[in-house]
């Protein structure tokens, strides 16, 4: 798996510690959203339909730091927007390195290759590039012309210069496993460290509600995706979460693993659903109705949801709590995904539609950094 050592070292000891301590509900990823502007307006985001004075908005390192150490949590992801915008993002990249956090900058790396010098190669640093597809498929998902290569030019950059990179792709009912398996062993050529993989969420202020998989569709497709998948394949993802996504394996969602703190404060009650904010961690731990949401739940929200946010910390807290879990998840580490001798039939996915031509890639007005 496409996870370091040392980094499933921690995250192991921190997992136990808690089941040691009797705590049945523990973050395990802050997702830290320290501004939502962004430099692509793709059709499947629901994260920039903000207004223009809430887009101008920025977390401020300080506060990040008092976020990352009122949860606790070891892994730190770094969404947005595009965190590359935000004026102290070297900072606070720096001051979570000092915490010993291990960090996910997401990025759609328009504006990676210009950064790489504000930022030192580090075990616990990762650049987690968006990447949806091929250069077709991923042009397409962003709305942009010309993002699919300027995006693996700054992987390339990023890898040579020793930097950890892995890859973060979201798949739509318009993904086509024949055209991503090649994407996966180009990543791999490349030195990409692992690649996540999950399905899209129907965020309800996204443009574009007519893509996203439900869960059976979601099934369809990763079982026919990895249906022979390549042992030379990494993946940045628990054994466990792979299998779920191919229908082997039973999980509910954990929707306080992933807890969102962002400019309006703690986010009710995941980063996917956005039901009000509160001003502590402890408040939306202790505030928050968690049997209202998970599939189990009926809430039609979360019917069709198998987003990694939400079930991957499942499958680690499933690795380390049950025997069946942990062996499961050490065949797959050991061995790899095995094939699968009866992967769903479908019909071959419309290829995307093209997007407008890609004239330049001129700084955006929102690329102007503001407090």
């Amino acid at each position: 798996m496409g996870v370091p050592v040392s980094q499933m070292w921690t995250v192991a000891k921190y997992v136990l510690t808690q089941k040691l301590r009797g705590r049945k509900r523990y973050p395990l990823v802050l997702m830290l959203e320290p501004l939502f502007r962004c430099n692509l307006a793709c059709a499947g985001c629901g994260k920039i339909q903000h207004p223009t004075e809430i887009l101008r908005k920025n977390l401020s390192a300080e506060d990040c730091f008092r976020a990352v150490e009122e949860c606790g949590a070891p892994i730190v992801s770094i969404p947005g927007g595009e965190p590359l915008l935000h004026p102290q993002i070297h900072e606070i990249v720096e001051g979570l390195i000092e915490r010993r956090k291990y960090i996910y900058l997401c990025t759609n790396a328009l504006l990676l290759e210009k950064h790489l010098d504000r930022f030192t190669p580090s075990k616990y640093l990762s650049f987690s590039v968006h990447l949806d597809g091929d250069r077709e498929e991923h042009d397409a998902a962003v709305c942009r012309n010309g993002v699919y290569d300027i995006a693996m030019q700054a992987i390339r950059e990023a890898v040579s210069r020793g930097f950890r990179v892995t890859t973060n792709t979201t798949l739509f009912n318009t993904a086509d496993p024949a055209r991503m398996q090649p994407l996966f062993d180009e990543l791999m050529d490349i030195g990409v460290e692992g690649m996540m993989v999950s399905p899209g969420y129907p965020y309800e202020k996204a443009p574009d509600q007519e893509h996203f998989l439900h869960s059976r569709e979601t099934v369809n497709l990763f079982r026919r995706l990895l249906a022979r998948p390549k042992r030379r394949w990494a993946f940045n993802q628990s054994p466990l979460f792979l299998e779920f996504l191919r229908g082997n394996y039973e999980l509910e969602c954990t929707p306080w693993g992933n807890p969102t703190y962002n400019i309006f404060g703690w986010q009710k009650p995941c980063y996917l659903i956005e039901e009000g904010y509160v001003d502590s961690f402890a408040e939306l731990m202790e505030s928050t109705s968690w049997d209202s949401y998970g599939k189990a739940s009926g809430n039609p929200k979360c019917t069709d949801c198998m987003v990694h946010c939400g079930y991957e910390p499942t499958a680690v807290d499933a690795t380390f709590g049950s025997l069946k879990g942990l062996l499961t998840a050490a065949r797959v580490t050991l061995r790899g995904l095995s094939p699968l001798s009866d992967p769903e039939p479908a019909a071959p996915a419309p290829r995307p539609e093209p997007v407008p031509e890609l004239v330049t890639l001129q700084p955006l007005p929102q690329e102007t950094s503001a407090a």
